[in-house]
């Protein structure tokens, strides 16, 4: 692993990942790593929140478990199932042999042989080169009731199976929790967490952003490519653009020879930055030009 003493240190490991952050976020990862508490990182989608895990995992060495959240997701899909198609061929060779009834069979069906771990089980394993990276992806699209085994898991870092006992960690994970905010997630999950709002960067940071993500583009287009991004975030949209559409943006226009922004090659790749055709529509005609004008004229003030 590696040595992480100082706030300097994570910047130093994330940037090694192309992950440009503000001090106040590598603040709250140092203090996650060195306290051993959970992370959540609230704010728009697309504005790298799943990407920091992603960055830790790698920069640490670490393995990275990564728990996508969904609507109805409960707390066995989250830990574990039972191999049924498995136990089945069991049953049937049990059959076969006359063994049916016996309490070894029994016994042996509901055992590790024929579990399925699924993240939150996983994450509670012993892992080649220290403690994995956890990942909760969207927690605000789950229920309340997630929430609440996720509360219990989340303070003992344990899970229990009835058939097999309760699994404890040996080492905690390194557990990041994002939201995009579409509900509220309750205090009491919140509280067990460093907190860290991941707002849209500045117009800096996201040069700084896009270099490091696509550095082939010339310093020309980027400027222009992030002025007309953040110009468009000022506008009434059902969906605004985060950093992760800035990105495509730009590697679209590079992969068409593109040097300089114009109203007609805006037209071309608006689905690269918005994805509802109401916001798409809005940009017709004039009004790519003027929000064009608008950030070039930005460019020059600045």
């Amino acid at each position: 692993m590696t040595a992480l003493e100082t706030i300097d240190d994570v910047d130093r490991l994330l940037a090694g990942q192309n992950y440009v952050c503000d001090r106040a976020l590598s603040t709250v990862v140092f203090l996650a790593l060195r306290l051993g508490r959970p992370i959540f990182l609230e704010g728009e989608a697309g504005v790298g929140k799943t990407e920091i895990a992603k960055a830790l995992a790698t920069g640490l060495g670490r393995r990275l478990i990564r728990l996508q959240c969904y609507e109805g997701l409960d707390a066995s899909s989250a830990v574990y199932e039972w191999n049924f198609a498995q136990q089945m061929i069991a049953i049937r060779a049990a059959e076969a042999a006359g063994e049916v009834k016996s309490e070894a069979l029994n016994t042996a069906l509901f055992s590790e042989e024929f579990l399925i771990e699924r993240p939150l089980l996983e994450a509670m394993r012993p892992q080649e080169g220290g403690p994995p990276v956890l990942l909760i992806d969207e927690l605000d699209r789950t229920d309340e009731p997630f929430e609440a085994f996720l509360l219990e898991a989340l303070s003992d870092f344990q899970v229990t199976i009835p058939e097999l006992g309760t699994i404890a960690a040996s080492e905690p994970p390194i557990v990041v929790l994002t939201s995009n905010r579409t509900r509220e997630v309750h205090d009491a999950l919140k509280r067990r967490c460093l907190y860290h709002w991941v707002d849209y960067p500045s117009f800096e940071r996201e040069i700084e952003i896009l270099h490091a993500r696509a550095p082939e583009a010339a310093a020309s287009l980027s400027h222009e490519v992030v002025a007309f991004v953040q110009q468009l975030r000022t506008e009434d949209l059902f969906k605004k653009p985060g950093v992760a559409e800035t990105i495509d943006w730009a590697k679209c226009l590079l992969a068409l020879d593109v040097i300089s922004l114009s109203p007609e090659v805006i037209a071309d790749t608006l689905g690269a930055i918005l994805k509802y055709q109401d916001d798409i529509a809005k940009l017709q005609g004039s009004e790519a030009k003027r929000i064009l004008d608008e950030a070039k004229a930005s460019l020059e003030i600045a």
